[in-house]
């Protein structure tokens, strides 16, 4: 077959700016100011506002992606219901990336701790301004109007006028003082802590949404690379005879690595390109590529020997972490028990169902990229340094994110695309393969822990050692970045919820062979498997009930200062614990062959414990139910911090059951979701969440909270049934799936 057709899943959707008209106000961030700035004409670009039509319509321009998450459906929330908006005028339009914008990096949990404030004021001063606007054309006092569902009421006579009919003078209003602007209460929330459905919901469902391998722009090639199966080797030579002759094939080319400074910065990975006119022959075109790799100092690596290193480094003294108290040597040599162990967790992909992909458009002297970015604002800076030209001239178009999960924060996949349509003069589509995508990630860092806790004789702890080793994030920025940064330590390990009066850290050396980055929950995942599981073995060595154990341990209420809004709160930790023992019915009599299995974790400011059920059966382990409790303050949108801890559920058990990258004379041994598996339909147990009411408190993270506490608490539900420990993930390695 010599012509293939060009088959589109869906009419590309042009992104649009704001129509113009109507009220626009927009909240300064970045400068640490909020000022709101009213213009009519649609030009003003601040860092995030709302905007209200003629037609009643309220628009949002969203500064953050969205990637399944829900933040455009929650900040849209927050403003709808100070400004007193019928839900049904609510849109929503996706922000370019561009720092007029504020921080647009989507990651850490932290969008709706960071902006929910904000939001509430844009809509809040906006109801203001209407309520002005139709008290002078009643000629009544202001205090007499309230807005209600979409229109302001005169309260003494009962009259009213639509929002959309006011629009024309509420422009001509004064902005009121941010600093006089009342909130509302939380007993007269409209949206805000209720359940409610997303805003994308329709597209979502009928397949209209616009993810980044969705785009199309005229004329544009298509393009797949082929990369050196060792991370940074390079091209020593290559054939391209067959991949010429394939259909569809254009042209085939080097494309050199692309080398990042210092600094937050991803580069590209380089390699042999084919320009295809669609997707699946340039696919084909690149298998059928004879290239000589120039494989570069870590064809050397192999992971499993890796992890043996990691093993005897951390059973010898690493440097001493600021934070530890009290002398743990006295309380060993003084202890009635003392218990060891050692945990390991591999390295581990991403693997959104949505693989990295970017269109881009390079012009002379401006570019343009349509890509699901999760930190845009990078890729801009990124591209401004490696094509020399003015940050002003680079448009970054974010779109929809089939899944995220921190891979897509790192802009790696964009900087090759524009690379490649400078070479060919036109606007191409870069699409890795899921290959590539397990192949060529920046992983989440494989660990190796080791723990020593010592008891007394009434089976209290009196001491914690904790030796952690694991490749630094800050290795892909910064050349010898051998040991964990203090952020990354500050992910579960300086700060785990545990009052012990004896506590010492040590950080051990851990090269990077790979690129590392982080991922949902980060660091908390290893710290999270090795505090729960070592609490689980202390527990049974002091021959006492395991949430008990945890209770104790978190120990009397406190408050920590010094984590800036978000002090540590013990009780609200003590509290989550309960609720999910309750939930589950901690202490019933289960069936044979069944064990609970408890975990907390502190992380991203919230609070949260699970309980695991398992069954295991011939020696084989199914998770049949899951309770998971979280405290995350106001909870803004309820049915979405459902969903997400759902997704938390899964996504722990994918790692804990599944998750493992290996690697063999530096190239990854798994390809796709055959040998990098998930959690599959048949596989899912009832999943059980419940949200503690603390609407008083401020938000905090939700997204990635429920992640660590699912492999511990797992693997502790299988000591429960069965009296063998798990120190290592995945289960698969164990043979125990």
């Amino acid at each position: 077959m010599s012509n293939i057709q060009q088959i589109n899943r869906r009419d590309f959707v042009k992104l649009l700016g704001l129509a113009s008209g109507g009220i626009l106000l927009g909240c300064n961030l970045s400068s640490g100011r909020k000022d709101f700035i009213p213009n009519i004409n649609g030009t003003l670009a601040p860092n995030l506002f709302v905007q209200i039509l003629k037609d009643g319509s309220v628009i949002l321009m969203a500064s953050r992606s969205e990637m399944g998450q829900g933040i455009r459906t929650s900040l849209a929330s927050a403003i709808a219901d100070e400004l007193e908006a019928d839900w049904k005028y609510i849109t929503v339009k996706q922000a370019t990336g561009d720092e007029k914008y504020g921080d647009q990096n989507t990651d850490g949990s932290r969008s709706v701790r960071t902006l929910l404030e904000p939001m509430r004021k844009m809509g809040a001063m906006a109801k203001l301004m209407l309520i002005t606007a139709a008290a002078k054309r009643w000629n009544v006092a202001e205090s007499e109007c309230v807005a209600e569902n979409h229109f302001v009421i005169h309260k003494n006579t009962n009259r009213e006028i639509f929002f959309g009919d006011l629009v024309e003078e509420a422009v001509k209003v004064r902005i009121p003082n941010q600093n006089n602007v009342q909130l509302k209460k939380v007993e007269h929330f409209k949206f805000i802590g209720k359940n409610l459905k997303s805003v994308d919901l329709k597209d979502f469902t009928h397949g209209t949404a616009t993810y980044g391998i969705d785009v199309r722009i005229p004329d544009m090639k298509f393009a797949a690379i082929a990369r050196c199966p060792v991370t940074f080797g390079t091209v020593k030579s290559f054939d391209s005879a067959k991949a010429d002759k394939t259909p569809g094939v254009e042209e085939v080319f080097q494309l050199d690595r692309m080398e990042p400074p210092t600094g937050q910065f991803y580069g590209a990975l380089g390699g042999v390109v084919v320009i295809a006119n669609n997707t699946w022959a340039a696919f084909q075109g690149k298998q059928k590529l004879a290239i000589e790799w120039n494989y570069g100092e870590n064809r050397a690596f192999d992971s499993e020997k890796f992890k043996e290193t990691l093993t005897n480094r951390i059973k010898v003294k690493g440097k001493p972490v600021p934070g530890s108290s009290g002398h743990v040597n006295d309380a060993f040599e003084e202890a009635s028990t003392t218990i060891e162990a050692v945990y390991h967790v591999p390295f581990l992909a991403h693997a959104p169902m949505e693989v990295p992909n970017a269109t881009a458009w390079y012009q002379k002297d401006k570019i343009e990229v349509w890509a699901p970015l999760q930190d845009p604002q990078t890729a801009r800076a990124e591209l401004a340094h490696f094509f020399e030209i003015p940050i002003e001239n680079i448009t970054i178009h974010v779109t929809f994110l089939g899944g995220g999960f921190g891979r897509k924060s790192k802009s790696d996949f964009v900087v090759e695309a524009v690379a490649v349509s400078k070479k060919i003069k036109a606007p191409v589509q870069v699409v890795w393969t899921r290959e590539d995508d397990i192949q060529h990630s920046f992983y989440h860092a494989t660990s190796a822990q080791y723990l020593k806790g010592s008891l007394d004789k009434n089976g209290q702890v009196t001491g914690w050692l904790q030796r952690v080793a694991f490749p630094s994030i800050t290795s892909s920025f910064k050349p010898l970045s051998d040991y964990a940064a203090g952020f990354e330590l500050g992910m579960g390990f300086t700060n785990n919820p545990y009052n012990l009066a004896n506590f010492s850290l040590e950080n051990i050396k851990a090269e990077a062979h790979v690129r590392i980055g982080w991922m949902r929950s980060v660091v908390n995942i290893h710290s999270g498997f090795g505090n729960n599981c070592f609490v689980d073995e202390l527990a049974y060595a002091a021959k006492k009930d395991p949430v008990q154990f945890h209770l104790d341990l978190i120990g009397d209420d406190r408050i920590i200062e010094g984590r800036s809004e978000y002090p540590y709160n013990s009780k609200r930790m003590k509290t989550v614990l309960k609720n999910s023992a309750r939930l589950a019915g901690w202490g019933k009599k289960i069936p044979k062959n069944h064990g609970l299995g408890v975990a907390i974790h502190y992380s991203f400011y919230s609070y949260v414990a699970t309980i695991v059920e398992v069954s295991v059966r011939n020696e084989k382990v199914k998770v049949e139910n899951i309770w998971t409790t979280i405290d995350c303050g106001l909870a803004l949108n309820k049915d979405n911090i459902k969903n997400q801890l759902e997704g938390a559920a899964i996504f722990g058990m994918s790692m804990a059951l599944f998750g493992k990258v290996s690697v063999k004379e530096g190239a990854v041994e798994q390809h796709n979701f055959f040998d990098y598996k998930m959690t599959r339909m048949q596989d899912a147990p009832k999943i059980h969440i419940d949200i503690i009411e603390a609407m008083h408190e401020h938000p905090t993270g939700v997204g990635e909270p429920g992640v660590p506490v699912m492999a511990p608490a797992i693997c502790n539900a299988i000591f429960n049934a069965t009296g063998k420990r798990v120190r290592s993930l995945p289960l698969s390695d164990q043979g125990l799936v």
